[in-house]
């Protein structure tokens, strides 16, 4: 029986940055059904989710032959290293030093690119679907990345999963109901807090793999938690007056 509070952080994590993947991903693919109709965006997505499935049966196995020690080592350094990433992409956003990330743009230009490449092709639902298709794979597979990482550490990879599986869900629910980009998601706040979450994982995993337990079991992760996000937002406050003077 999984403890609500062992599983409770695992899902949140899952569920907040599988939320941004998907946003990204389904912003294409409604540029693509924008412009070539809902049957070859959905026919490139659902292929690509065909594989990302067989993917995920064929490394699911793969981890339980790996000793625990030794994979929460691994996955927490690629946690870490990948939260850190997405943490430092967030405080320049905060900072203004990076462009905050805009669906509606992203939505515009890729209409636009896809929209040439039709137009110069006679096979043009066949390039719709496979741009659905690489969109879709290539975010999905950040989420795989991110459910097996979370979960694979402490056996909560259903947890996990279905973390995923409703920020999925949820995503697609409100998309297709609005028939638009997400640009109202607050995608920049999402990675700031997948970047938190990511990089406390990391520690907390890393520290564990290496037989050195935190102090009050997994609660330890809120804590952690809380000292990435003070020191991203002192970051952000000690970059952002600077730069304001830095400025003409």
């Amino acid at each position: 029986m999984i403890d609500l509070a062992t599983a409770a952080p695992a899902v949140g994590a899952a569920f907040v940055a599988s939320a941004v993947e998907v946003v990204e991903a389904f912003t294409i693919v409604l540029a693509v059904a924008a412009l070539r109709g809902w049957r070859p965006a959905l026919g490139g997505a659902l292929a690509a989710l065909g594989v990302l499935a067989l993917a995920v049966a064929a490394l699911g196995p793969l981890l339980n032959l790996i000793p625990l020690r030794g994979l929460q080592v691994v996955i927490g350094i690629l946690l870490l290293l990948f939260g850190l990433g997405w943490l430092r992409k967030a405080v320049l956003r905060a900072a203004g030093l990076m462009a905050l990330h805009d669906e509606d743009a992203i939505y515009a230009k890729e209409k636009s690119r896809l929209d040439a490449d039709v137009r110069a092709s006679r096979a043009a639902d066949g390039i719709a679907a496979l741009v659905a298709f690489k969109a879709v794979l290539l975010e999905g597979l950040e989420v795989v990345f991110i459910v097996m990482a979370v979960g694979a550490g402490r056996g909560l990879m259903i947890p996990a999963a279905l973390g995923a599986l409703g920020a999925f869900l949820a995503v697609m629910a409100l998309g297709l109901a609005i028939h638009k980009p997400l640009a109202s998601v607050p995608e920049n706040t999402l990675k700031f807090a997948v970047g938190v979450m990511l990089s406390a994982f990391g520690v907390f995993w890393t520290s564990e793999g290496i037989g050195a337990p935190w102090p009050g079991g997994d609660f330890a992760l809120f804590g952690l938690a809380g000292v990435f996000l003070v020191w991203a937002l002192a970051l952000v406050a000690l970059v952002r007056p600077r730069l304001a003077e830095a400025r003409p």
